[in-house]
């Protein structure tokens, strides 16, 4: 079963529309900043984009910094609003469900499923990004400088942006687990990948929010940014380990609710 899940992921149009949409936006970016030489100042937003007019090895972590806060997110939420939802809109989920697949099997299969879409897009990000940083700009990769000031060897950096797309691709599961829930709720896959967007919108306002501090520990999206602490000279490992267990809670608990729902649930279409 998994491995049908994943030729059909494959064999989607959409699969790649989406991750060339991805890969897309931060090779324009580096068009721009190529032919203007103009980048953010210091400090300014995205981060590492300002870095990469002196280094174009550095351009995988600011794409990912581009696509991060909206779009890769997006994405992954429309994949798995759709994973269940999407059979039953379609008329298909009663006949997989007839075969000789337990339920349980099913979503475990479309989980495995969402998680390689999820490495993939960010994977494709970051190798898309470097092939592109160092073919615009100067690439030295033994010279490329961390937020502390230090430098990195060629070997380091490839190391910390590896870690880096982990790091990102467990944050997307939380949205992605959110999302797979909601499909087991509704017949619509629009209306499960809204409802999880919603989260992640509401998660978003509410970090930046002080009035709401008290909660803001436990939001989806606080320590999504807690990637660029790879980059620092020594890492800075507190909030990479709180982000990766906070994603691991809500995975844990979305799928749970996601089973129990969907190995209860009357399937009508």
């Amino acid at each position: 079963m998994i491995t049908v899940e994943l030729v059909k992921l494959l064999r989607r149009p959409r699969t790649w529309t989406s991750i060339a949409l991805l890969c897309g936006l931060p090779t324009l970016v580096a068009g721009f900043l190529a032919a203007t030489e103009i980048g953010p100042g210091p400090g300014e937003e995205p981060v590492f984009l300002s870095a990469v007019l002196s280094n174009g090895a550095l351009f995988p972590a600011a794409a990912l910094a581009l696509v991060l806060p909206i779009f890769l997110p997006v994405a992954v939420a429309v994949v798995a609003g759709d994973s269940i939802a999407g059979e039953a809109n379609s008329g298909m989920l009663r006949y997989l469900l007839i075969r000789p697949v337990g339920r349980t099997r099913l979503l475990v299969a479309k989980l495995v499923a969402l998680v390689v879409y999820t490495l993939l897009a960010v994977v494709s990000v970051a190798v898309s990004a470097y092939l592109v940083g160092t073919a615009l700009f100067d690439s030295q990769p033994g010279e490329v400088s961390t937020v502390s000031g230090t430098t990195l060897t060629s070997t380091e950096l490839l190391l910390r942006i590896a870690a880096t797309v982990g790091y990102i691709g467990v944050s997307m599961l939380g949205v992605g687990a959110i999302a797979l829930f909601l499909s087991t709720v509704t017949d619509s896959s629009l209306a499960a990948a809204l409802g999880a967007l919603a989260a992640f919108v509401a998660s978003t306002v509410l970090v930046t929010l002080a009035a709401a501090g008290a909660v803001q520990p436990y939001l989806p999206t606080r320590y999504w940014l807690a990637w660029i602490d790879f980059f620092r000279d020594p890492i800075l490992w507190r909030d990479i380990q709180r982000g990766l267990l906070l994603q691991l809670v809500y995975v844990g608990v979305f799928l749970g609710m996601a089973w129990a729902n969907f190995a209860t649930k009357d399937i009508k279409s």
